[in-house]
């Protein structure tokens, strides 16, 4: 059948149909609250006067209404511009002759889709779809810029003015007014008269699809621009997964007719962000978290953060209870990088030890580093932000505050200023701040900024102009990582039998005690010989033995082969390291241990 356009822009038949010229489907405006006009009752008038009208009734079902006015709305045939995405659009024919072709073949072949599923979502809707309707009838928007010829039909091949001059006409116009020209008086006639007659052509007053406005984006971002991308193309489109059938669509179909491929080599898409009771945000439920209400209460990083730490990949949830979290975990990072900062003081990168003139512990920290420096890496190539945070957040507060921090502090406050062990911790808290700073300043921007102009201050200063560093592959260390691996787990045991201690008030710190260690493995037992337990476990002295573990030993189910028997230091307490040791008190320093005394010169 012929199509026909029988509904008018105003909602009326129009006037030339038999019967029902004229009619209105819909009200203007609805009364007592119904909208329905008088073709209605015109149409089923005319079924009866026919005799085909079998039954009638009222009946209450859904219909479509305007988001806005809450007025209905009416689907109606009318005319409009496509572009077609089967048939073959010339230029570069590479990746296929189609825009549908060429696009099916971008998403496989040339784009990275993060996640992987957003490949799916976009590659089925663009295999399925049909001819993209460009055209829209607004009173605003970008026009069409389209003459076509009086008396003509669609089908016609001089429908559509296609002609050189009259298009460079329009474009210099457009270059120099913008494209409200086409709507001043007299447009027709500027554009074409000298070159055909004005009065054969009629100008079309549709505008385009938003959606080619924002699928050309590319075009006058990325290309024909001094800073623009050396080939036109993104490295990355980032939008809400609603997108698969907006933005990214829009500009994959247009570059595909353009250009031949697609806009962009990689697509990330995000879910949308509801509140802390998964409800969607909405202004009459009032659960609207606002990122202005945010960044006064805690700070614009803590956002970042919690966008850091959530899956984005899915929908996700944001409250003040779960900002009461992320704001803990930042205090908590925060306070390592305290610690790095205090503890550097005024040491300067010159005084920096080489690993090989490192006790183990330093050169274990190295070795964590440079695991790091992998993870890190890889994680913000593949845009896992959430896995980038949460190894450098369990390296920061598990292995270097809970442990390693806990273990050097007292060679950082108590050793000489010149000795090994100290120059040694130095230099790793200061290879620890250039790493910790560069890693998370892309999530953390401002207190990076803050924590690394107080060690490199300047106007000229800021982290943000720091690659991150070269992290030397030697520093890898695997056997050493294993032995520290279960010089760690023999930790654990004694830290937990002091910890019993200190809760059957015996003890009121770890310093007071000297625990006998029983080890049933003789390689586990000549690797804590082989490092100062005593340091590593915070106490002031520790015996390691072989003899067979007592009935009374303490012991964890989870690490066998380990007991503990406390007993209590021997000797009095320095007054400057805190360790309880024999020989206080014996030197030209009173109240004060043989490393103290040294110490103090």
């Amino acid at each position: 059948l012929e199509m026909t356009y029988n509904v008018l822009e105003d909602g009326s038949f129009r006037p030339d149909l038999p019967f029902f010229g004229g009619k209105k489907i819909l009200r203007d405006k609805p009364k007592k609250g119904d909208w329905e006009g008088d073709a209605n009752k015109a149409v089923i008038d005319k079924l009866v006067e026919c005799g085909a009208l079998i039954a009638r009734g009222r009946i209450t079902h859904s219909y479509p209404h305007s988001w806005r006015s809450k007025a209905p709305v009416i689907y109606r045939n009318t005319p409009q511009w496509f572009v077609s995405i089967d048939k073959p659009c010339g230029g570069d024919d590479t990746y296929g002759k189609t825009i549908r072709e060429r696009a099916l073949t971008s998403i496989d072949k040339l784009v990275k889709w993060t996640p992987p599923s957003g490949r799916n979502r976009l590659y089925s809707m663009i295999e399925a779809r049909p001819d993209w309707v460009l055209s829209r009838q607004r009173a605003w928007g970008v026009p069409l810029t389209c003459f076509t010829k009086k008396g003509a039909r669609p089908d016609d091949p001089d429908f559509l003015l296609r002609n050189d001059a009259v298009n460079a006409r329009i474009k210099q116009a457009f270059d120099a007014e913008g494209a409200d020209c086409w709507y001043e008086e007299g447009a027709k006639e500027r554009f074409l008269a000298g070159i055909v007659d004005p009065d054969a052509y009629e100008q079309v007053f549709d505008v385009l699809d938003v959606w080619f406005d924002s699928g050309s984006t590319h075009a006058f971002v990325l290309r024909d621009r001094p800073d623009g991308a050396p080939d036109g193309i993104a490295d990355l489109y980032l939008e809400g997964t609603d997108q698969h059938r907006g933005w990214f669509h829009s500009s994959m179909l247009e570059a595909c007719g353009t250009i031949g491929r697609a806009p962009y080599r990689g697509v990330m898409t995000c879910g949308f962000t509801l509140d802390d009771k998964g409800m969607k945000m909405s202004k009459s439920l009032g659960n609207i978290i606002a990122p202005e209400k945010v960044i006064r209460q805690y700070g614009a990083d803590i956002l970042r953060l919690w966008v850091a730490q959530v899956d984005y990949t899915a929908d996700q949830r944001i409250g003040d209870e779960i900002l009461k979290g992320v704001a803990d975990s930042y205090r908590r990072l925060r306070n390592t990088l305290r610690f790095i900062l205090g503890s550097l003081g005024d040491f300067t990168a010159d005084r920096r030890v080489a690993p090989a003139d490192m006790g183990e512990l330093e050169r274990w920290v190295l070795h964590r580093l440079a695991e790091l420096d992998h993870q890190v890496r890889e994680g913000y190539r593949n845009l896992d932000f959430q896995a980038v945070w949460q190894a450098v957040f369990t390296f920061a507060t598990v292995d270097l505050s809970s442990f390693y921090f806990d273990i050097r502090k007292d060679a950082l406050y108590c050793d000489a200023d010149g000795q090994g062990a100290r120059l040694a911790a130095l230099t790793v808290l200061d290879l620890l701040h250039e790493r910790l700073t560069t890693w998370l300043a892309p999530i953390l921007t401002f207190t990076m900024e803050e924590v690394w102009l107080e060690r490199h201050p300047g106007d000229d200063s800021s982290v943000h102009l720091q690659d991150f560093p070269v992290t030397p592959a030697d520093w890898l260390d695997e056997p050493l990582a294993a032995k520290w691996e279960a010089v760690r787990r023999a930790r654990r045991v004694v830290t937990a039998a002091l910890e019993v201690a200190r809760r059957d008030k015996v003890i009121g710190a770890s310093l007071e005690a000297a625990p006998v260690v029983h080890v049933r493995d003789p390689e586990l037992l000549d690797a804590l010989k082989s490092v100062d337990f005593a340091d590593i476990c915070i106490t002031s002295d520790v015996t390691l033995t072989a003899d067979p573990i007592p009935a009374e030993a303490f012991r964890l189910p989870e690490i066998e082969g380990i007991g503990v028997v406390f007993e209590k230091a021997e000797g009095q307490k320095c007054q400057r390291c805190w360790k309880i040791l024999p020989d206080v008190g014996t030197h030209s320093h009173p109240g004060t241990c043989a490393r103290c005394d040294a110490a103090l010169g």
